[in-house]
């Protein structure tokens, strides 16, 4: 018995005539190509999409983009690693024509064109609501957290700010008296004082860099020194209790499971964020209403209100009451809203009559609710309030936020359908692909990589759908 046994590396071979063959009818590089050729560069505001007639040639955008989409597709991200891609690796040969561009190139194309990449997901998600792939009845909303390209070292509030410099100088303290200790000595110790001065110096000049942030902390909560925008969260799920990271806002079609839209922030909490990514996704969807299912992280009164008013029907979870249950006495939820009668009811059966409207630091307007004589007289009142009487306070906008309340509870088969509809891509960009953490630095250059990323996405889900679905792809494109 012997080893199968390959073609000797010597023998000629007959390969395919073009490049054309090596690609088949129903690969998905036929699908990316489709895709950027229908693009219109110069609305959507790429670089070098209009031609001058001096200076030297640019690279066709086209070409640029076929080159990231498959690169994110197949979980090459780094422009070096693209540039090697474009010499051995017939698919992207044939997706660039032969073209080998540096890496400078290839990344300078994703810094140059952050908006443009953007749009360009935006326009392949209206080509999805054209060709009937969003259901636009039902969406999920959530926020995914990824990593920045910043340490947590590199990341400072007041706190760390305050610790480094006690540290530093102590170390300064340290070290002065090593020096004066020396001076003291024999001639032998003259190079070992020579290298605490130098050792000074450095912890000054650091020093120097730790009272710069303490000045710029007067005006911010924190910084990071090496991507500005990013900002210290609770990523979760990722194993770390704090990182540096960016919050990704997702707007998720439950037809396809494809994305809608998605938003960028630098901010930990998802509170103001619902209203303007579902704005976005009924104008890319072209509907007037729709239902949305979103985790308690967004359960944000002024957010759920607009929403309720624009058309869209809320189901989001409200999240429990703070603080925690006192052994013996009341709290706000122990008070029942009489609607009919406008009031509340305590728990000793007492009325809190509607006294006013007032407004709160936040903006916010509230009813407020109380019965100074009623609570004067109740033996309860020392373990209800510390007060001359107990007040309610209540939204003016709590009708609606009672019936989204009312809505989430009665539609709970409903809304056990959130998370597999929106955690789907999550799980498959961050688990299955690996994007854990961006390669760029900035809130506009991160919001093109994750456009990048989503395009990738949503193109491998609508690749897998006319397979699945047995339509032939060539067909499907014309």
């Amino acid at each position: 018995m012997s080893y199968k046994t390959g073609v000797d590396r010597k023998q000629q071979l007959l390969f395919p005539a073009t490049v054309d063959e090596y690609v088949g009818a129903e690969h998905i590089c036929r699908l990316i190509h489709a895709f950027t050729e229908q693009l219109d560069l110069i609305s959507l505001g790429y670089k070098y999409a209009e031609l001058k007639n001096t200076g030297c040639r640019p690279y066709d955008p086209r070409m640029m983009l076929n080159l990231y989409l498959y690169g994110y597709l197949h979980r090459v991200r780094s422009s070096r690693r693209l540039r090697d891609e474009t010499n051995r690796n017939v698919e992207v040969m044939w997706l660039m024509e032969g073209l080998r561009p540096d890496d400078k190139t290839i990344c300078n194309f994703r810094k140059d064109n952050a908006k443009a990449l953007k749009e360009t997901f935006r326009a392949f998600s209206m080509m999805c609501g054209e060709t009937g792939l969003y259901g636009k009845k039902l969406t999920a909303t959530d926020s995914v957290k990824i990593r920045a390209n910043n340490s947590l070292d590199n990341n400072h509030n007041q706190t760390t700010v305050k610790n480094a410099l006690g540290r530093l100088e102590k170390k300064i303290t340290e070290y002065m008296k090593a020096l004066e200790e020396g001076d003291k000595e024999a001639s032998e110790s003259t190079p070992c004082a020579a290298e605490i001065k130098e050792a000074l110096e450095r912890l000054r000049e650091r020093k120097a860099n730790y009272e710069g942030l303490q000045t710029r902390l007067e005006s911010e909560s924190e910084v990071s020194t090496v991507d500005a925008d990013a900002r210290l969260m609770r990523p979760g799920g990722d194993g770390r209790h704090l990182s540096v990271c960016y919050s990704v806002h997702t707007v998720v079609d439950s037809e396809n499971y494809l994305i809608v839209d998605f938003e960028v922030s630098n901010r930990a909490n998802d509170a103001g964020h619902l209203k303007p990514v579902l704005d976005k996704a009924k104008e890319i969807m072209e509907v007037q209403t729709l239902t949305n299912l979103a985790d308690a992280g967004y359960y944000y009164s002024e957010d759920i209100v607009a929403c309720e008013r624009s058309g869209v029907t809320c189901l989001v979870a409200k999240p429990p009451e703070g603080g925690a249950r006192k052994a013996e006495g009341f709290r706000r939820g122990d008070f029942v809203y009489n609607s009919e009668k406008d009031l509340y009811v305590c728990p000793r059966g007492r009325e809190l009559e509607f006294k006013g409207v007032k407004k709160h630091v936040s903006g916010r307007e509230y009813r407020t609710y109380r019965t100074p004589k009623a609570c004067g007289s109740c033996e309860k009142k020392p373990l209800c309030t510390t007060r001359k009487y107990r007040e309610v306070e209540r939204l003016t906008c709590q009708d609606i936020l009672d019936k989204v309340d009312q809505r989430t509870r009665s539609g709970k088969a409903l809304y056990r359908k959130r998370q597999e509809i929106v955690e789907h891509c999550f799980g498959t960009i961050k688990a299955v692909w690996g994007y854990r953490q961006f390669l760029c630095r900035g809130k506009a250059k991160v919001t093109a990589e994750m456009a990048l990323a989503y395009t990738a996405y949503n193109l491998r889900r609508v690749f897998n759908i006319l397979t699945r679905s047995g339509s032939r792809l060539s067909l499907a494109l014309g």
